[in-house]
């Protein structure tokens, strides 16, 4: 039998695996595993077919991978201009930041994202550890935080995650994108870290001036008691939770069918759950709800009310009463929140296209994060829990809608100073002015060509917005002076090249 015929008959036999494995509903990961082994045979079979040798030869549509994305110089300018604004605000508030790997054991991230768990990348087996690219940079944090026995620290992570969900690009839903976390470990007194990451949320959306916002607010516990006086029975209660997690973007009727359809809820009780999920407001909610005869008993839900009536007079007293809402139906679907969830919400409003017209630009969702007091101790040899509480700036939904109102040409560089040459000849001058330029930590740059026409060199300053240009001449190098323009105003005036350094630094450091 020839190595052909051998690994066909091996790719038979490993075919009707992996059916029988499908048929029997065994665990995905053994299935996955199965199917793995079966594509590397298929590709051992093109080897010996000559694929390798084709491969160069045949016509590669071009593209990057589904819900990914290319961003130019233009772009990256926009999107370095927002994380410079997002680590302000974070160090302004004491964070310090760390970094963990892109990939997880999968382990470590199975079990912790509720209905979400099928949109993790797992990877391909790597030397006997089983992994997965992470979902978020919560799980991970909590990981690093139980392994190295960490008892407090406020740290910010910038940083990319995956996932494997249908993009939808022009609202800034990607499967590779960034997340920005900031997150308070420790044990502290109720609220006051919750109210404080609050504050950096509606901090960091003013300084961005996306429009106008609503930061959203509501209580795990409050909605476990909320379920339970409704009759939900206790082993239904995150599935149920992930189903109002919904009503952000479908209509009760749409959310209480999946209840009864999906979920097998009796009706009655999915309709006791829409008389709570339909309230919103603030301080009056919150003394509606101590009032409720259903919810006075229910322990959780209790303290649940509590909590919200100290974050809300903590918010007040920081001055979000005008940013926030005490909203029922804010659930957030991932399982391991245990206390306070938010998640600020951005308006729809029109903008501007670069064709002229009018286009409603809405991304909904721009960050969210809540408490999460036992995930720790699932990462702690002795299980100490260490109560955590966080945000996460959702940068790239953030990002869509800057790009798309954006009007004008963003500077894609930073640099102050152009050494230009009047005339020929003068290119190893341009260099000597360059280094020295350089040396005293000035951004500056020169032509590669070695004789550019002066008028050229000046274009490329308007057009690129460098502030200034040093202009060398025979004439003026011969007096020891160089003549200083500033571009927007075309003004020229000589400078001593003995003060030229002084003089740059006076004018840059004014404006």
């Amino acid at each position: 039998m020839t190595d052909k015929e051998t690994i066909l008959s091996q790719i038979t036999a490993q075919g009707d695996e992996v059916r029988k494995l499908k048929a029997a509903k065994a665990d995905k990961s053994k299935i996955d595993e199965e199917v793995a082994k079966l594509l590397a045979l298929k590709a051992k079979l093109k080897e010996l077919d000559g694929g390798d040798a084709e491969v160069g030869n045949k016509n590669i549509t071009l593209k990057t991978p589904k819900g990914t994305r290319d961003y130019g110089p233009e772009s990256m300018a926009l999107r370095q201009s927002i994380f410079d604004k997002v680590i302000a605000v974070f160090k302004k508030h004491g964070a310090e930041t760390i970094d963990t790997p892109v990939f997880e054991l999968k382990e470590v991230l199975t079990g912790k994202y509720g209905e979400d768990s099928k949109l993790i990348y797992d990877l391909k087996d790597q030397g006997g550890e089983i992994l997965a690219l992470r979902y978020d940079l919560t799980v991970p944090f909590a990981r690093f935080v139980g392994m190295g026995n960490v008892f407090n620290i406020r740290r910010y992570h910038i940083a990319k995650v995956y996932r494997r969900d249908n993009p939808a690009m022009t609202k800034g839903r990607y499967r590779e994108f960034y997340q920005c976390d900031f997150d308070i470990a420790g044990t502290y007194d109720p609220m006051l870290p919750d109210a404080e990451c609050v504050k950096v949320v509606v901090e960091i959306l003013s300084s961005l001036d996306i429009g106008d916002f609503v930061v959203k607010l509501n209580h795990r516990k409050l909605l476990d008691g909320m379920f339970e006086a409704c009759g939900v029975p206790e082993d239904k209660f995150r599935t149920i939770c992930s189903s109002v997690d919904k009503l952000d973007k479908s209509p009760w009727a749409e959310v209480r069918k999946e209840m009864i359809d999906e979920k097998g809820l009796e009706g009655e009780i999915a309709d006791r759950i829409g008389e709570y999920v339909r309230m919103s407001g603030g301080v009056e909610l919150v003394e509606k709800l101590a009032a409720d005869e259903k919810l006075k008993n229910i322990k959780s839900a209790v303290q649940g009310i509590e909590d919200m009536r100290l974050l809300i007079q903590f918010c007040e007293i920081f001055g979000l009463k005008d940013k926030i809402i005490f909203d029922l139906s804010l659930a957030r679907g991932l399982d391991y929140y245990t206390g306070v969830i938010y998640e600020a919400v951005l308006k729809a409003e029109p903008v501007t296209t670069n064709g002229g017209d009018k286009e409603e630009v809405s991304v909904g969702s721009v960050a969210g994060g809540g408490r999460y007091d036992n995930l720790v101790g699932m990462f702690n040899p002795k299980r100490k829990q260490v109560p955590c509480v966080g945000v996460s700036i959702g940068v790239e939904r953030i990002f869509s809608i800057l790009e798309a109102k954006s009007q004008q040409k963003v500077r894609t560089t930073e640099i102050d100073i152009y050494v230009a040459s009047a005339h020929k000849g003068l290119h190893l001058k341009r260099m000597e002015f360059l280094s020295k330029l350089w040396d005293a930590g000035f951004k500056a740059e020169h032509s590669y060509k070695l004789n550019p026409k002066l008028l050229v060199q000046l274009q490329y300053c308007e057009e690129n917005k460098i502030p200034y240009a040093i202009v060398l001449g025979d004439g003026e190098l011969e007096r020891g002076v160089v003549k200083l323009r500033e571009i927007t105003t075309r003004k020229e005036e000589e400078i001593s090249i003995d003060s030229l350094v002084e003089e740059l630094r006076k004018r840059l450091t004014v404006a």
